[in-house]
């Protein structure tokens, strides 16, 4: 089955759908009896980890970034295994999630690492921007939103957005359905990111909703309250399971058969 095939259903998925299936992640979070925020936790800790970072020694706030960009997506694949048992409709097992990466090591490693190229770019990118039309210390993390959200710092607030509008596009483009893919069906790096970004040109209407409602969940916890991230984050992996089920027909083998 070619990758064209992989990514294209026999008819596109409408964008009030993308709300239903943010209903069916919320309901598969009940029915894995809320294990996926074993995960939410370790993303809160994550984030409380930059910000105290960032506040104490702000010099190695991009290594530690770094980092957990390249540990992210063995996390998620956690939350999306959780998704994976309860369709096949065997007993549920965290331990198993834990350890769910395993099934395709290399192509999830692969993909992780080019997420943390493109973070390590954008950090780069960023640092110019700053050098450039920025004029402030960010003592903290408070402050730098403060400052560069301010009328003084406009053409640099534009100019910035736009840039890291460019990255967040680029990323979310080879990542709609790549994690899930790659944890369910023996799909290598290259397969999955192509199944994505298939995924997004047919669909362009209801991935941009989708995105948007990531973007609220995650950076409104985030910004607002980050121990929310604790719920957000397993219902925005369930919610990508269900996104994944929709948009990619499934396959006549692969490791959900192993």
């Amino acid at each position: 089955m070619s990758t064209l095939s992989l990514a294209t259903p026999s008819t596109p998925l409408p964008p009030a759908a993308i709300v239903g299936l943010l209903m069916d992640g919320a309901r598969e979070m009940r029915a894995t009896r809320f294990a996926g925020l074993l995960y939410g936790l370790l993303f809160v800790l994550m984030g409380q980890a930059i910000f105290t970072l960032y506040a104490n020694i702000w010099q190695m706030t991009m290594g530690l970034t770094a980092g957990f960009f390249l540990m992210g997506p063995f996390i998620c694949c956690g939350i999306y295994d959780l998704s994976r048992q309860h369709a096949l409709g065997g007993p549920l097992s965290i331990r198993q999630s834990l350890t769910s990466w395993s099934r395709n090591w290399k192509s999830i490693a692969f993909f992780a690492a080019i997420l943390t190229f493109l973070m390590i770019v954008w950090a780069r990118v960023s640092v110019v921007l700053f050098a450039l039309f920025a004029s402030h210390d960010y003592v903290d993390v408070s402050g730098m939103l403060m400052k560069i959200t301010s009328v003084s710092n406009l053409p640099f607030l534009m100019v910035w957005s736009g840039v890291g509008f460019g990255f967040a596009s680029l990323v979310f483009a080879i990542s709609v359905v790549s994690m899930p893919m790659m944890l369910d069906r023996d799909a290598d790096t290259i397969e999955a990111i192509a199944a994505s970004a298939i995924a997004l040109w047919h669909n362009p209407v209801a991935m941009l909703t989708w995105a948007l409602l990531i973007t609220l969940l995650i950076g409104a916890s985030l910004v607002f309250f980050l121990p929310a991230l604790a719920i957000t984050a397993p219902l925005v992996g369930h919610t990508t399971w269900k996104v994944y089920q929709a948009l990619v027909p499934p396959s006549q083998g692969g490791i959900e058969h192993r």
